[in-house]
């Protein structure tokens, strides 16, 4: 069933039920609630871009039911290849324009990197795989409390789901000094060294600028009770307060983030750099509304697939690849099988499944 309390925190309203943060008398008191029996356009933004956050990633996020939908009161978003959207013949010749018209869930939501409009050629495809990001921005953000998901992660080689948060203002400055929250990322390989489905993380980003970002003091790596991420639903959680973040996995401790006096002196900057959190609390810049991101993204050039990380088929792009998008496609022979259920279709296997998103405030807090 659906929430009975949904707290609206940022401008816009939600189709479920509201209550307004003064209204917690007990603690915990559940905020937000999406056990996903239908998809609540109006508490969940599809975004529309091909900017792969900044990592040249391989897929275009799209809002269509064929990639994201509910069934059995479990969100998913599964890939799907471009050229069964178009034909073979789009991604080396076609343009793919995002710009829109009608608004929200119709309207490109970052040009980043040529995100909104590309057109292919024979060596510079377009992004061969369509997937998608939801995103609560406008509809609910919060500072501090708890916030639990319980998902399934994807299988399939080069698949990268993420479950995450990010500033909704930016009041310290362009990433990483307003700071993101990963719960979980993952990536789908059964074969890819100790890295591939078997294995997790979650990071904390944060710095004064970058390319100064000072995540690896504020990330851990774990391995699935069950021998895979992929093989059935786990929950993270993290519990947020003015003075610290703790991570959990299926209710273990795994990180705890504590700056001691705060992330400037835990990170030795001393006065070598301009202190953007100079008038924020401990936390800063985690002492702001953050709001949350369903996500499933395919490959890339930025690192989080390392070239040097042996797999089982291999991987079909470099890294340094000045046409990695045409060289992944090119590997598809290798790579769809472990996507595909057989008749050409995409399993539900590849897809990350989530069971549920809640946040609790835990004290009162001003939010």
């Amino acid at each position: 069933m659906r929430a009975l309390c949904l707290l609206l925190l940022v401008g816009g309203a939600l189709a479920a039920d509201v209550v307004a943060p003064e209204d917690c008398t007990a603690f915990p008191c559940l905020i937000f609630n999406d056990e996903f029996d239908y998809l609540d356009h109006d508490a969940w933004e599809h975004e529309l871009t091909m900017s792969g956050g900044g990592n040249w990633e391989f897929q275009v996020y799209v809002n269509n039911r064929s990639v994201s939908y509910t069934r059995d009161s479990t969100l998913f978003i599964r890939p799907e290849l471009t050229s069964r959207w178009k034909d073979e013949a789009f991604l080396s010749s076609g343009e793919l324009n995002l710009w829109g018209m009608n608004g929200r869930g119709d309207v490109c939501t970052g040009n980043s990197y040529y995100g909104c409009s590309r057109t292919g050629t024979a060596t510079n495809i377009v992004n061969p795989v369509m997937s998608a990001r939801l995103r609560t921005h406008k509809d609910f953000a919060f500072r501090y409390g708890r916030i639990e998901v319980r998902a399934k992660m994807p299988r399939g080689d080069w698949l990268w789901p993420a479950i995450w948060m990010l500033p909704y203002h930016w009041p310290y400055g362009p990433w990483p000094a307003s700071g993101e929250i990963d719960l979980v990322e993952a990536r789908g390989n059964d074969n890819y060294g100790d890295i591939g489905n078997q294995a997790g993380g979650s990071t904390v980003h944060w710095g004064p600028h970058w390319p100064l970002n000072f995540y690896e003091m504020t990330t851990v790596q774990y391995t699935a009770s069950d021998g895979s991420f992929a093989n059935s639903f786990h929950t993270w959680r993290v519990d947020w307060t003015s003075t610290s973040m703790e991570f959990y996995v299926d209710d273990v401790l795994v990180m705890t983030v504590d700056p001691g006096t705060n992330f400037w002196d835990y990170g030795g900057l001393g006065d070598q750099y301009d202190n953007p959190w100079v008038a924020g609390d401990k936390m800063a810049p985690f002492d702001q509304k953050f709001y949350i991101i369903l996500n499933l993204a395919v490959g890339g050039t930025g690192g989080y697939f390392p070239d040097e990380v042996p797999a089982d088929p291999a991987k079909p792009w470099s890294n340094t690849s000045p046409q990695a998008f045409l060289d992944f496609w090119n590997g598809r022979a290798d790579w769809l099988p472990t996507w595909e259920q057989g008749e050409g279709r995409i399993s539900e296997n590849a897809a990350l499944q989530v069971d549920y998103v809640k946040v609790w405030k835990m004290e009162s807090v001003e939010q």
